[in-house]
């Protein structure tokens, strides 16, 4: 993979992560700020972007969606395959509904 092409997959990630969390906040902010782990100030910013700056911004060559998580055991507890893995994803949003969100730089 050449480093164009690489860009040009950070780029569709980018618009696709913005196109979906721009729909989630639209039908239900609230749950759209918990799943993407940002505050109700950037919810409020990305719904609020036009075509046009959803595309600018999606042409960054910089990932805009991360991890929300650097703790292995999360990690851990959403790709586990056991027998009740139900309750281990329900234990995991526990854990990441505790972190902070993301700080508007």
């Amino acid at each position: 993979m050449t480093i164009n092409d690489m860009l040009a997959e950070i780029r569709d990630a980018n618009l696709n992560y913005l196109m979906l969390a721009q729909q989630m906040i639209r039908a239900d902010k609230a749950t759209a700020v918990f799943r993407l782990g940002i505050d109700a100030q950037i919810a409020e910013l990305l719904e609020g972007l036009s075509n046009a700056q959803l595309l600018k911004l999606a042409s960054s060559n910089m990932m805009l969606a991360r991890f929300r998580f650097d703790d292995g055991a999360i990690l851990g507890m959403l790709t586990s395959y056991s027998k009740d893995r139900a309750l281990a994803q329900s234990h995991a949003a526990i854990l990441m509904a505790g972190q902070a969100v993301e700080e508007a730089a």
